[in-house]
C-alpha cells in the first residue's frame, strides 16, 4: 500500500516536472520567436493591432512601415501577421522562398463557395493545382488560345460602343463603372462560352454584377472569424451564410451553360468545336487521373475567371478613365496616339495593341497607382523562414503591400502622380521580374490570367478614348474629381465615375 503511494507520488512528481520542462521550453521558444520576429506595433489584448487597421488597410499598414521597417509583424486577433511592403522584402518572399510562401490563407468568405479546393487563386500548390494551372498557362491563356477568340471579344468592344453612341446623342451620363463591368463581363463570358452573359443594351448585367458584388464585398470585410479561428464553426457575423447564396447562384448558371455544351458534344461528337476555354476545359475532363478536371472542379476555375476578369478588370478601366478625365493632356495625348496609329475611321482591334506605346504605359500606371489587390492575395508560410534577418514562422500570414511598392519615393520619382511618360522611359513591366511594380504579385502564384486581363482593359480603353471625347458632368471639374478608395480585396471608386461621351 505504502509502496504504490510511492509510486503514484513518483508519477506525479515525474508528470509535473514534465509539464515544467514543457512550459519552460514553450516560453523560451516563444520568447526567441519574440526576439526574432519582425518589429511592429504594440497591440492591444485579445484583438491585437485589428483596431489600428481602419477602413483602409493598405495606407494604414503603408504609414506603419514608416515607422517600423519595410517588413514588420502585427498581431490580429490570434493570427500574427508579417507585412512587406518594399521590393527587396517582397523579392525574398515571392522568389527567393516562393515555395515557402506557395499557401494561402483562405478568408471563410472565401471558403464559403463550393470546391474551393480547386480553384487556380485559393488552392494549396499541390499536385492537383500544379497541373490544373499547367493547362491554364499552356493551353488557354497562350497568345495563340488568345488570338483564336478575339474576335469574339472585338465584337462585344463594338457593340459597347454602339451602346455609348445611343448615350452621346441624347446627351445622357454615363457611369463608367457600369459600362466598364458589363463590357468586361462579356469579354469573359465569350473568350470562356463563346456566348454573352449581358445583352448589348447592358440590361442583364444587374443581377450578374450585384451578385460578384456582393462576393466582393464581403471578401473584403473584416471578419472575426478570419482573426479568431476558433470562432469559425460560429459564422458570428453570418459573413459565410450570406456570401454562399451568391456562390451557389454563379455555380448554377455555370452549371447551365456546361451542361449544355457537354449535350451538344454528346449529340454532335464530330462537329466543330467552339475553341473557348469551356472546350479546353472539357477535354480534360474524365481522363482517369484524380488531378484532371471534372465537371464540378471545372466551375470553381471558371468563378476565378469572371471574377477577376469582370470585376478587378472593369474597376482598373474605372480607375484609368478616372485619371484620364483629372488629366486631360494624356487623354489628349493619348488620341493622338490611337489617331496616328489607326486613323478616325476604323476600329481599334487587339491586333493593334503592340503599336499603342502611350495606350499601354496608361494601362500601367494605373495599375501602379490602383493595383486590384492592394494586398495581394494573403500568403501563409509553410515553414520558418528568415528574410531580411528576421523570422517568418510557419503558419504566419504574410501580405505583400502592392499599393505602398507602387507609390515609393525611393524607387518612384512623383510616385503620387499620375505619369504614363514614365514607363516609355523604362522596361519596368507587371510580369513578376519588377519587385517596385507588383499589380499582378510575382513568383508561383503569380495571376495567370495577366495576358488576357492586359489585353482586355488595353482594349477597351483604347476604343473609349478612340470613338468619344469625354467630359465631366456639369459641376465637376479635374480638380474636384471624388478619387477616394474603397477597400476590400480589389481596390474600388467609393464614387462611382460619371461622364458623358461625345461622339467623334
Amino acid at each position: 500500500m505504502i509502496m504504490d503511494m510511492d509510486m503514484d507520488m513518483e508519477l506525479h512528481i515525474l508528470l509535473l516536472l514534465l509539464t515544467l520542462i514543457v512550459l519552460i521550453t514553450r516560453f523560451i521558444l516563444n520568447r526567441h520567436a519574440r526576439k526574432n520576429q519582425p518589429p511592429g506595433p504594440t497591440g492591444l489584448p485579445i484583438i491585437g493591432n485589428l483596431h489600428q487597421l481602419g477602413p483602409k488597410p493598405h495606407c494604414t499598414l503603408s504609414s506603419l512601415a514608416q515607422t517600423h521597417g519595410p517588413i514588420m509583424s502585427l498581431r490580429l486577433g490570434s493570427v500574427t501577421t508579417v507585412v512587406a511592403s518594399s521590393p527587396g522584402t517582397a523579392q525574398e518572399i515571392l522568389q527567393k522562398n516562393d515555395q515557402a510562401f506557395a499557401r494561402r490563407l483562405i478568408p471563410e468568405s472565401v471558403a464559403a463557395q463550393p470546391n474551393v479546393g480547386d480553384t487556380l487563386a485559393w488552392a494549396p500548390a499541390d499536385p492537383r493545382w500544379r497541373h490544373r494551372r499547367r493547362v491554364c498557362t499552356t493551353e488557354i491563356f497562350t497568345a495563340q488560345r488568345l488570338d483564336l477568340l478575339q474576335h469574339l471579344r472585338q465584337r462585344k468592344v463594338q457593340e459597347m460602343v454602339e451602346h455609348l453612341r445611343k448615350q452621346a446623342l441624347s446627351g445622357n451620363v454615363v457611369d463608367i463603372g457600369e459600362v466598364a463591368f458589363a463590357t468586361m463581363l462579356n469579354l469573359v463570358s465569350n473568350t470562356v462560352f463563346s456566348e454573352d452573359l449581358v445583352d448589348p443594351e447592358f440590361e442583364s448585367a444587374g443581377e450578374f454584377k450585384e451578385v460578384v458584388r456582393r462576393i466582393m464585398e464581403d471578401a473584403g470585410r473584416v471578419n472575426i472569424s478570419d482573426y479568431f479561428p476558433l470562432l469559425k464553426r460560429f459564422d458570428l457575423q453570418g459573413v459565410k451564410r450570406h456570401v454562399a447564396v451568391s456562390y451557389a447562384r454563379l455555380h448554377h448558371i455555370f452549371d447551365l451553360i456546361i451542361r449544355k455544351r457537354v449535350g451538344e458534344r454528346e449529340r454532335e461528337p464530330s462537329g466543330p468545336a467552339k475553341g473557348d476555354f469551356l472546350d479546353v476545359l472539357l477535354d480534360h475532363c474524365h481522363q482517369g487521373d484524380p488531378s484532371h478536371f471534372t465537371l464540378q472542379t471545372i466551375k470553381p476555375l471558371i468563378l476565378d475567371l469572371f471574377i477577376a476578369g469582370s470585376d478587378t478588370s472593369g474597376s482598373t478601366s474605372e480607375w484609368a478613365m478616372a485619371e484620364l478625365l483629372r488629366n486631360p493632356k494624356v487623354m489628349q495625348k493619348a488620341r493622338e496616339e490611337l489617331i496616328q496609329v489607326i486613323g478616325s475611321s476604323k476600329e481599334v482591334k487587339e491586333s493593334d495593341i503592340p503599336r499603342l506605346p502611350y495606350i499601354q504605359a496608361i494601362v500601367k500606371e494605373t495599375l501602379r497607382l490602383h493595383p486590384s489587390a492592394p494586398l495581394l492575395l494573403p500568403y501563409v508560410a509553410g515553414e520558418d523562414v528568415e528574410v531580411s534577418g528576421y523570422t517568418i514562422h510557419k503558419g504566419n500570414q504574410v501580405l505583400i503591400n502592392a499599393w505602398s511598392i507602387g507609390r515609393n519615393p525611393q524607387f518612384w520619382e512623383d510616385p503620387l502622380l499620375f505619369e504614363p511618360e514614365r514607363f516609355l522611359r523604362s522596361n519596368v513591366d507587371f510580369k513578376g521580374r519588377d519587385f517596385e511594380y507588383l499589380p499582378f504579385g510575382a513568383g508561383r502564384r503569380i495571376c495567370p490570367g495577366l495576358p488576357l486581363a492586359n489585353r482586355m482593359i488595353t482594349l477597351m480603353l483604347a476604343a473609349l478614348l478612340h470613338s468619344f471625347q469625354w467630359k465631366l458632368p456639369p459641376g465637376v471639374t479635374p480638380q474636384t474629381l471624388d478619387m477616394t478608395e474603397q477597400y476590400g480585396i480589389t481596390l474600388k471608386k467609393l464614387t462611382p465615375l460619371s461622364a458623358i461621351p461625345i461622339s467623334l
